[in-house]
């Protein structure tokens, strides 16, 4: 080296053992002036793979850019005058050493390659390069030490020796320092980048690299938050490459690869299977070996492959991040431990303890930026995954097969909605642990060998035995928390059958009966529950106390196997702080791999799931078909399902385009199921189906959104004012527009609840007549409503003179006296077609139809004899008792009981007679009695019915605390803060006995005393870890009674709360608070209390101990505390904001997402599913645009 530089390379006199340091030349110009050029160099390839990759459009240079470019050349230029000089002075037979040819050639090079880069980065459309910011930072950082230098030995010899290079060097210093500031702003958008129509965007994608790096971007929220709640029209849009669109679309694509894989494999075998078998014709034992090996290389595509291929690269990334981190958490101990030889050495000069302390500071600040960077993008790719699978498991659930929505209710397919994907979403935060707790182990046990020898085996097999003590705690939790599901499951079932007959239980008086019920199952929950709780504080007191134990025999059996062994401040507090570093992945590693056994457990419910057997869209065709028919079956064979039995058998039909054909038959016989086939619902086992046009398709049970009434009548088709109008005229709604408080923009509730029977049915057919098809199937759509209506309903849409006469339609009825006017007749038996024609023809025959026809007249007459005919009074007196006002459903068994018993309690009864006016029927007079009733006062036609779920805003209010409080009970909470207290006193007292035990005088190498020492040490650490003990079961006993007692409270409120409560609120919002409030009460809020505490006196016990050994840092903890106050009052009141948006926003995924499996059929007839899929995602999007925000606040 000396050769190559001229002068020596280090020297530990001029640099370190000194009170005013520097570096010699030699090391400033190879050394210092390389280590820029290797960190570009090393990082040029990835970063050009990167940019080749990501293209965003190009800038247009600016004024910026041009500085930026000029001032690089002109460096490039100083280090070349640089290498130019060293040839002049080689030509005038002085021989500069080789550094001076081969440092500036270096440079020159790498500042040249930056200058490039500059106008690379400029045409990919890159604004604020964190390469070249990273870059000039080093060059800036590397240059203060040779700056520094030359002024000292200027000073100290009066001139200046080399002035040339002297010059040239500071104006490189000068020009490094300029790029340094205009790296860190930013360019202007790039050009032809897809325009971002959003009125809100995120500013995240325009902020510069130091701007992302400390999250500055998202301080104006921060500031919006504070001065004001947040609304939703305050947050920004999603990035583009975390909306649903994308991430949705691309876990499909990765999903239906493995799934082609996997078929392509089975396809394989399946030839091989098939050539063995060809070549043995004989048949033996041969094929049946083939067969059954085969069997077992058929593998399940795997879902979690799809996942690693979606998202694994961007989760690297993150990783990446936390092995940075990691490394770094282990410089403080070897810095720490350098502070204590420096505070012992007196001789050593001052600037080494500054040093110390800023390398200290600088490491600190590192991590933590490091480690939110890799936070954010383990955040990240669990919000993607979230989204992923909500994503995937709504397209799929649109097109599964009937068998498969057996093995699936709705409550499970949204269990793996919220559930699942929210587990695959915690994981994710902690995923890394995987790799990172092993290596963080490792590297602790290496760096305590190092300070304390083999005495660290005591240590480790402490650790070692607590390992198996933590999983068998961890496992039996784990079996709690299953039979926890179980009862949570059931008690939900039961919630939810609660609440959707919560009007007959009104009427019955059914209220305690039931509450019973739930609290039973609620009592059994709770029991698990504390079991669960009191492991887990079995679980806390083994976490708190083994760092402590661990100390504890390592420094035992350091210093009894050998009397020399000392225990000094250097040893114990550098050890501590390993044992502190320990702490973490020790008690993490068991827990992420119990999350993950969950985890696989969802991702194969998810797996199955996705696995169903789809709805083949080719069952029915629709392009080809004989000329003048519109519908077409030949021997066609249906089920329900491929293992069962055909519920449709031989069926041939013909159905010419414009005819009115009706289906009758008996119960049971396989009239709807005939509708499904020719809507492709059902397994076509064999034959052809054909149906040309569009289809409108009214189902049996009208299934109805939770919109307003016209958006249900649109159903997404361009409004039209005079056909909406002549729909509602032809449909009889426009009586019950009078009644509905908002008109046609009164909000239905869930499932049609405000609507009767009748109503709801009327409002299926009126969204099929305006949807204006070529093909209406109508599954018996007049059961539902009253004679006369039918009669309407029947000559204004569906019969020959009705709005669709000339469409093609086919009825499902079992009103008889519609049959003459339909142009054909066809008689379902047992699932087959036992004879078709006209109603003359049929009658003929006198076969299964004139029997139909024989038992439906029959109910028919004794429909028509119980009419009940009443005084006028007492007609009005009978509605007005009874009331039937929208919300009370027709077709509720219980209403209509009531309404026909109270009626014939007034029995006066006699015939129908139609002409006599004052022997009208009920239902007629009534009719006519209405108008002359004052009108009702009209509401305001936008008055919703479904309230939005409002937001509490601003702090939670302190008496939601003392709600919580009192639910512990106020003396459990006093007796809990207490037992805290002697806790850390506990923890302060051992770790202050000992540093008095390694301030022990040393007599003859030796310390006295070593069992006293180690005797009170053990007993102050026992008695901490009793204290944790004793104070979370304490805590777990209080949670549990808050738990018990303020779901008894919920309970006895909702059973007591009036009906209209329930017809305006979504049982989704009811469901929620039962399930995940009451699971955050039950299992979220005692261990974050816990962890409160556990904090709170840290901090004061740690303040206290400060304060009491340097009683000057009183002075500072006061603006400290300030300044901390404000912080957090700034931070609190956005971050908790954007948590309550976010969980409103929750309850509509699931809502629309229960409302979209009801009515799969309706929507798959219509050929609306991708509109549907659309509103999904868009409910997705808002949701995850509260979510994400909140992300980031947290960093």
């Amino acid at each position: 080296m000396e050769v190559f530089c001229g002068s020596r390379f280090w020297d530990s006199n001029l640099s370190i053992h000194t009170d005013n340091p520097d570096l010699t030349p030699c090391f400033q110009n190879t050394i210092l002036a390389w280590i820029p050029s290797i960190y570009l160099w090393s990082a040029l390839p990835f970063y050009l793979l990167y940019l080749k990759h990501n293209k965003r459009g190009y800038i247009v240079l600016s004024v910026l850019s041009r500085f930026k470019t000029l001032f690089g050349v002109l460096l490039w230029c100083v280090s070349w005058a640089d290498l130019f000089y060293s040839f002049h002075e080689l030509l005038q037979n002085r021989t500069p050493p080789p550094v001076y040819f081969v440092t500036p050639l270096i440079v020159g090079i790498t500042v040249l390659l930056a200058t490039l880069l500059i106008q690379y980065e400029r045409l990919r459309g890159v604004q604020s390069s964190g390469v070249l910011i990273i870059f000039w930072f080093l060059s800036v950082l590397c240059a203060v030490g040779p700056f520094r230098s030359k002024i000292m030995t200027t000073t100290a010899q009066g001139h200046v020796n080399e002035r040339f290079r002297f010059t040239t060097f500071y104006i490189y210093f000068a020009l490094i320092i300029i790029q340094l500031i205009l790296s860190c702003f930013k360019e202007k958008p790039p050009f032809f980048s897809p325009v971002n129509t959003n009125p809100n965007p995120c500013p995240e994608l325009t902020s510069g690299f130091l701007s992302r790096l400390t999250f500055w971007w998202f301080t104006s929220m921060a500031i919006l938050g504070y001065k004001r709640p947040l609304e939703d029209k305050d947050l920004w849009s999603l990035n583009e490459d975390d909306t649903s669109k994308i991430i949705v679309q691309q876990l499909s694509k990765e999903w239906d690869k493995e799934k082609a894989e996997c078929k392509q494999k089975e396809d394989v075998t399946y030839m091989k299977k098939s050539n063995h078998v060809l070549n043995h014709v004989g048949g033996g034992p041969e094929e049946a070996e083939v067969l059954i090996r085969d069997k077992k290389h058929n593998r399940k595509p795997s879902f979690l492959k799809a996942l690693l291929r979606t998202f694994g690269p961007y989760f690297l990334i993150g990783s990446f991040f936390k092995l940075i981190q990691d490394l770094l958490s282990f410089v403080n101990p070897q810095l720490l431990s350098v502070l204590i030889g420096f505070i012992k050495n007196k001789d050593a000069p001052a600037w080494w303890g500054f040093l110390i302390a800023a390398l200290m500071f600088v490491c600190a600040v590192l991590q933590t930026l490091i480690l939110h960077q890799h936070f954010q993008y383990c955040f990240v790719t669990g919000m993607r995954l979230r989204t992923g699978i909500t994503g995937v498991i709504y397209r799929k659930s649109l097109v599964i097969t009937n068998s498969a929505k057996r093995s699936s209710t709705v409550g499970e397919i949204v269990n793996l909605m919220s559930v699942d994907a929210q587990r695959f979403m915690d994981l994710m935060t902690f995923l890394n642990m995987l790799w990172s707790a092993p290596l963080q182990i490792f590297l602790a046990l290496y760096f305590l060998w190092q300070t304390l020898g083999p005495s660290v085996l005591a240590g480790v097999a402490v650790m070692v035995l607590l390992i198996p003590f933590n999983s068998a705690i961890a496992m039996k939790t784990r079996a709690f928390q299953v039979e926890q599901m179980r009862y949570k499951d059931s008690r939900i079932k039961l919630m939810n059958e609660i609440l959707g007959g919560i009007k007959v239980l009104k009427l019955y008086a059914w209220e305690p009966s039931f509450s019973e019920k739930v609290l039973e199952i609620r009592k059994n929950e709770l029991r698990v529950l504390k079991k669960s709780a009191y492991l887990n504080s079995l679980s806390t007191f083994a976490w708190i106390s083994s760092p402590f134990l661990v100390a504890l025999t390592t420094f035992a059996v350091y210093v009894s196997v050998d009397e020399k062994n000392i225990l000094d401040a250097e040893k114990a507090f550098v050890s501590l702080s390993l044992f502190n570093i320990l702490k973490f992945p020790l008690s993490m590693l068991p827990q992420v791999i119990s999350n993950i056994a969950q985890t696989s457990v969802s991702l194969k419910r998810i797996r199955q799931f996705l696995s169903h057997d789809e709805l083949d869209p080719n069952c029915v065709e629709t392009k080809v078909i004989a000329p003048g028919n519109a519908i077409s079956v030949t021997n066609a064979t249906f089920s329900w399902g491929k293992e069962l039995k055909p519920s449709l058998k031989d069926i041939n039909l013909l159905v010419p385009s414009g005819a009115l054909v009706a289906i009758v038959g008996h119960v049971g016989c396989g009239k709807s199921s005939l509708v499904s086939a020719l809507l492709g619902e059902m397994e076509k086992l064999e034959g052809e189906v054909a149906v040309k046009g569009s289809v409108a398709y009214v189902p049996q049970q009208a299934w109805i959104q939770n919109a307003t009434l016209k958006d249900n009548i649109l159903f997404g088709q361009a409004p039209n004012e005079q056909k909406y109008q002549n729909v509602l005229e032809a449909c009889a709604l426009k009586n019950d527009l009078e009644v509905l408080p908002g008109g046609d923009q009164t909000e239905i509730g869930e499932k049609g609840i405000n609507l009767s029977g009748g109503q709801r049915q009327r409002v299926s057919l009126a969204r099929a007549v305006y949807s204006n098809s070529d093909i209406y199937l109508l599954d018996d759509p007049l059961s539902a409503v009253d004679s006369h209506v039918a009669k309407h309903i029947f000559d204004k849409v569906i019969g020959p003179d009705g709005v669709l006469k000339g469409k093609t339609r086919i009825l499902v009825t079992h009103g008889i006296s519609f049959l003459p006017q339909v142009d054909h007749i066809v008689v379902l038996v047992d699932g087959k077609i036992s004879e078709t024609g006209s109603y003359q023809d049929l009658l003929k025959q006198n076969k299964a139809f004139a029997e139909f026809l024989r038992n439906y007249a029959l109910d028919e007459d004794i429909e028509e004899d119980e009419s009940t005919i009443l005084e006028e009074e007492e007609v009005l007196l009978a509605e007005d008792t009874l009331s039937i006002h929208t919300d009370l459903a027709d077709n509720e068994p219980v209403t209509n009981e009531v309404r026909k018993q109270f009626l014939r309690q007034l029995s006066v009864i006699s015939s129908e007679g139609g002409e006599c006016p004052n022997k009208m029927s009920t239902k007629r007079r009534v009719c006519e009695k209405k108008p002359a009733e004052p009108p009702l006062p009209r509401k305001n036609p936008n008055e919703k019915l479904i309230q939005a779920e409002t937001t509490e805003t601003g702090m939670v209010k302190l008496t939601v605390f003392w709600q919580y409080v009192k639910a512990v009970s106020p003396v459990i909470s006093l007796v809990i803060c207490f037992l805290y207290c002697c806790q850390n006193a506990a923890a302060i007292g051992a770790n202050v006995w000992l540093s008095d035990w390694t301030n022990e005088p040393v007599i003859n190498g030796t310390q006295h005393n070593t069992a006293m020492r180690i005797g009170v040490y053990a007993a102050l650490g026992l008695l901490q870890g009793l204290i944790v003990l004793i104070s979370s079961f304490t805590l777990a006993m209080g949670g549990i009674n808050a738990a018990r007692t303020l779901h008894a409270a919920l309970l006895e409120n909702k059973f007591h709360t009036p009906q209209s409560f329930y017809d305006t609120t979504p049982t989704g919002r009811i469901i929620n608070r039962f399930s995940k409030d009451i699971y955050v009460i039950d299992e979220v809020i005692p261990p974050t209390i816990l962890m409160f505490l556990g904090t709170f006196f840290t901090s004061l016990s740690t303040m206290i101990v400060i304060i009491a050994s340097t009683p000057l840092f009183a002075v500072v903890i006061v603006p400290l505390a300030i300044l901390y106050f404000f912080v957090q009052r700034f931070y609190v009141a956005t971050s908790r904001q954007l948590k309550r948006l976010e969980s409103v926003s929750r309850s509509p995924i699931y809502s629309h997402f229960s409302e979209t499996v009801s009515g799969a059929s309706v929507i798959r007839a219509y050929r609306r599913v991708k509109a549907f899929v659309d509103i999904s995602d868009l409910k997705v999007d808002e949701n995850q645009k509260s979510y994400y925000p909140g992300i980031v606040s947290n960093r």
